[in-house]
This record gives C-alpha cells, structure tokens and sequence, in this order.
C-alpha cells in the first residue's frame, strides 16, 4: 500500500529530533556572572583559596549562587553584574599578584546536562562581548632565532665533518662563518649547500662565507612564525576559560584574537602579553656555582636564578641543546613508581640534537630555561615597542640514559609541578614576541541588544512563515509549521554539539535565511501533490507522486547552496565564517525536516487510509 512508513524510519526521526533536543536544551537555561581564580607563577589553587576566597565574599556582604573548584580553578557564580564586578575587586585584592582574577560568564546547566555533554551554544564576539585584539608578531625577532639556529648548526656540522673555521658569527641579515685559508672555505661551502638546499651561500673578501635564507625559505620562516604564535596564543587564552576563542592570522604578520565573553581586559592583556619560549641547557658541572654568584662567571656559561636551588641559582652551559619550538607534545603522569614525571616528544630536528647531545652526557644534569618576553614602555625608530627578556630554570633533572626524540623528565615534586612543567613546554614555545596594537571592547549590554535583536527578526520571519503555511496549505500546513519548529530545534542542538561552530550576528541571519528555504521545500512538496491531484490521481497516489517528483529539484537547489556555503567557510573568515556555518548546518537540517520528517507526519496521518480529498 502507498505512503507506509517502515518501523525503522519512525525510531530514526525519533532519535535524531530527541538528540538534538537534548542537547539544544542548555541555551534555556542562561548564563551566570562569574569570577574565575586560576593561578600564576607558582600558586596553587586549592580548598584553603576556596575557604579564603569565600570570606572575603562574606566581608564584602555579597552572597555567591555557588563556589567551586575544578581543573585547578575555582569558578564564583553570582546573581548580578555589580556583585560580580565587587567580588573581583575584593578577591584580587586579597589574593594578590600570584593569582589571576578574571570576570567571565558561565553557563548555568545542570549538572545531568553537563555530564551528557550538553553545552549552551558559543556566542561570538558581537552576541556576547568581550574584547577583541590585533596582535603583531616581531618578525625581526623570529628571523634572529632562526639565524641563531643556522649559527649552532653549522658548528655542529662542520665539527663533525672535520672542518676547521676560525669562528661562526651571527650578523642582521644571516651567519658569517670566517677561515683561514681558501680550501677549507670551499670544501666547507661545497657541504654546507649539500646540506642546506634553501639557504644562499656567497663568499666574501677576507676568506669569509655569508649565508643567508632565499626569499622562499623567509616567506617560510615567517609564516611558521605566525602559525606557531596561534597555536601558543590559543594555549594561553584557555587560561581566561574562555568557551571558543578566536585566534586567526589577519595579513603577513598580524593575528586577530577575540575572546567572547571576557570583561576584564587587563587580565587578557596581561596573559596575551606574557610571550614566552623555552630552551633545554646543559648544567656547567665543572664550575663552581658560588665563585659565579659572586661574579667570577666562566666564558661558555651563564648564571640563571632557579627557586628550587638552595643556592637560588644554577650555572648553565650558554650552548643550546633543543629550544621549544622542537616540542611537539608534552603530557604530565606517574613513573612506575608512582612519583610524577613529564612524558615529551620533540620533532624529529630536536631528536637528532639530543641524541648527539645525551650519548656523551649520561648521568648530567639538564635544566629546561623558561624565557618571557614582556613589553616595555620604550619603542625602536619604527615605532614598535621593545621587548624586556628575563630567563629563568624552572626544572634540572639527570640524565639516566640515551634518548632522542621521545623522553621523561622525573625527579619532580608533585603532580601540580608536573602538570605546570607540561602545559609550560606544550604552550611556551613562541617563535616571537608579540604586541597588542589594537585593541576593542564590546560590552555584555550591546551583545545583549544584538541578540535581541537577532532573535527579533527571527521569531518575526518565523511567526509570519507559519501563518502563511496554515492559511495557504491548512492541514498540510500544520505539518510544515512542525517541520519547521523541528528544523530550528536541530539547528541549536548542532550548533550546541559541535566544539568549533560559533554564533554570530550573520550566523543569526544564515538561520532566518534558512527558515526561508526550509519551508521553501515543503511550498514544492505540497505544490506538486497538489498538480497531481488536477490531473485526476487520487489523494494516496498525489501524496506519493509529489513527494517523489518534488526530491530532485529540492535536492539540486540545497546542494548548490550548501556549495556556496562550503567555499564561503574555506576562504571566507570572521562574520563570513559565522554565516556560512549555520546556512550549511541549517540546508542539512531543512533537507531532512522538509522531506524525511514531514513525510513520516504525512504517512502517519493519511497513509494507508481511503482518502476522498486532502486538506491542501
């Protein structure tokens, strides 16, 4: 008999719309003004901060929705912005420099909800302020790095090679390696260009080699320079709990980062400009640390200070082993003694250098250098700020055996200080400083007034889409206002499912664009059944008949679509992101409302009866 629905076909339209209900029911339940206290330097955040933190909300007379701590942060939910704003000013007050007080907004799931995985939708910058930032990257700085590499290098290569130089010296625009008679310089050059395919070799007066990098290899140097600094970028913004931050590159040298919902814009300037790297040194065994604490410090070293040293510093060789940016991953755990240890992986460059470097230094000590760069009030003649740097051991451990490119670092004393040293060398390896050279703020009472706004001209196009439905197309109507409804019930609970999709006020007007062709589909639908009734098929045949004919041309007008949305998302970004994300979550959901479900309605009501007419 025609227009039956299977069994299976009902259970599936029943999962997918209970699904994305599900999971579209944490935008009902709001946001809560919060405070958020993680920890800087080398604070803890533990139940005494929570009992502290919770008496000075009492001395403040401000009563707290909930104070908890997790993920080694403790999250102060409140009724109101202006509790909200006393309690941050109370707390950082109280805590001091060692902490970072930040205002935020939280979601007020339930925790049921939480546990499921359910997440209100992320808004962006326009719905839900915060602060944007235009960042730029110091490209001078990541070129020096990069000839600084070169330097070490190609000691290192001529050295093994049996190549005698008198001296490698670093200069502005590359690395000057200096002989003493003619052969030598061109047997070193024959093996270096061998070597090094990209770098331009030329020999200069004086039995002088100058190597410098081809135009393709510093549009290379500079773009891994920018691409590393999102990545560290997007590593150090999770600090702030910030739900889906915006980190993307803007132009040669420039990064765009917002952060939605961030009130507090001191704390983020403060975080964003805290750039750091980090380098593994080798400990200089054969001096004495005292003669260098008094001032006698021997050519090849350099004293750093370190807090867990009774002395409070270590003397290191000035020689880098591996720098940062070779540290492909690094995860905290326990040894098999169950004392906490730090599992790294370095590139396969950074696992050739400590090979070379570990055969001949078993049983010494090896420190990791965390180096921080932070801006100063000064600027250079082209009126770009002038970084400070500061250098200091956060970590010495002994070499127990040979290891390249994987690694443990044991020997620490808690899990907290292997979890630091982790998220250290995961996110402290920026390629270059940064400076913040715009900055804007986007209140939580415009973002307000967007939404509303929003919602407005949504609400509006749908109201008048469902009147429309139930005049023109009376029962059938009914069945496509359904769809319809359902259709927007899908979209929030994907939107709210998927980790990267963000809201935005053109994501708002993909959604109201949708509306518009999801009904359009239904207007086919019905149009059709209803030519096949004029042509005298009975209401059973017309239903089936129109459904059938009418999916060819819904399905090449939505695949069109969802291909424009599809290059929009690729070369498009920003709010053009934003807009293309919803117009092609809201085709897919439309296509199945509009055709799957709307028939499965269709087929439970009408199907299988002797029908004289239909009410279309």
């Amino acid at each position: 008999m025609l227009n039956q629905t299977p069994l299976w076909k009902y259970i599936l339209v029943i999962c997918v719309i209970a699904i994305c209900a599900l999971y579209a029911s944490p935008n009902l339940y709001g946001e809560d003004h919060a405070v958020q206290i993680s920890a800087s330097k080398n604070a803890i955040v533990d139940n005494s901060i929570v009992e502290k933190v919770q008496s000075e909300l009492v001395k403040a007379n401000i009563t707290a929705k909930q104070v908890e701590l997790a993920d080694q942060q403790i999250l102060v939910r409140l009724s109101d912005s202006d509790s909200q704003l006393v309690a941050r000013e109370s707390i950082e007050k109280a805590l001091g420099d060692e902490y970072i007080v930040a205002m935020n907004l939280a979601p007020d799931t339930p925790q049921w909800l939480e546990a499921l995985g359910g997440v209100p939708m992320k808004l962006g910058l326009d719905l839900r302020g915060g602060v944007h930032f235009l960042m730029e990257v110091d490209m001078k700085s990541a070129l020096a790095k990069s000839y600084e590499d070169m330097d070490g290098d190609f000691r290192t290569a001529l050295r093994e090679e049996k190549i005698r130089y008198r001296t490698v010296k670093q200069v502005d625009d590359g690395v000057e390696i200096f002989f003493r008679d003619q052969e030598t310089l061109d047997k070193a050059e024959f093996f270096l260009k061998n070597r090094n395919r990209d770098l331009v070799f030329v020999e200069k007066s004086g039995l002088v080699l100058a190597v410098s990098m081809s135009e393709q290899k510093l549009k290379e140097t500079r773009d891994y320079a920018v691409k590393q600094n999102i990545t560290i970028i997007r590593n150090r913004v999770n600090q702030l709990g910030v739900a889906e931050p915006t980190v993307q590159k803007q132009g040669p040298d420039r990064i765009v980062v917002q952060l939605p919902g961030i009130q507090d814009t001191a704390k983020a300037k403060e975080i964003l400009n805290a750039t750091a790297t980090l380098e593994y040194r080798e400990v200089d065994t054969e001096h004495d640390v005292r003669d260098a604490i008094n001032g006698r410090v021997p050519p090849g070293s350099e004293l750093l200070p370190y807090d867990k040293d009774p002395m409070g510093a270590v003397l290191l060789k000035k020689r880098v082993i591996v720098k940062g940016n070779s540290i492909i991953d690094a995860n905290s755990g326990v040894d098999q003694n169950g004392m906490p240890k730090v599992s790294i992986s370095l590139d396969s460059k950074g696992g050739a250098k400590m090979l070379n470097f570990t055969k001949r230094a078993v049983g010494k000590p090896m420190a990791v250098v965390f180096i921080e760069y932070k801006a100063t009030d000064q600027r250079d003649a082209n009126d770009k700020l002038i970084f400070e740097e500061s250098r200091r051991v956060v970590s010495v451990a002994t070499i127990q055996g040979v290891f390249s490119n994987q690694f443990e670092t044991t020997g620490l004393d808690s899990p907290k200080e292997a979890h630091d040293l982790a998220l250290l060398l995961r996110a402290g390896a920026l390629i270059a400083p940064i400076q913040i050279i715009e900055e804007r703020t986007v209140g939580p009472s415009l973002g307000q007034e967007n939404i509303d706004l929003g919602m407005t001209a949504i609400v509006a196009g749908f109201i008048a889409v469902l009147i429309f439905m139930l005049v023109y197309y009376k029962a059938f109507g009914v069945v496509a206002n359904v769809a319809l409804t359902l259709n927007l019930v899908m979209i929030t609970g994907i939107m709210s499912m998927i980790p990267g999709a963000t809201l935005s006020l053109p994501g708002m007007a993909g959604i109201v664009l949708t509306v518009g062709m999801a009904v359009d589909a239904n207007v086919l639908i019905f149009e059709r059944i209803r030519e096949e009734i004029a042509q005298g098929r009975s209401p059973q045949q017309a239903i089936h008949h129109g459904y059938d004919s009418a999916f060819s041309t819904i399905l090449d007008a939505n695949v069109t679509t969802f291909l424009v949305g599809l290059i929009l998302f690729s070369i498009g970004t920003g709010p053009i992101k934003g807009f293309s994300i919803t117009l092609m979550i809201g085709i897919a959901t439309s296509m199945f409302t509009a055709i799957i479900v709307t028939r499965t309605i269709v087929n439970a009501w009408w199907g299988g009866k002797r029908l004289s007419k239909l009410s279309i």
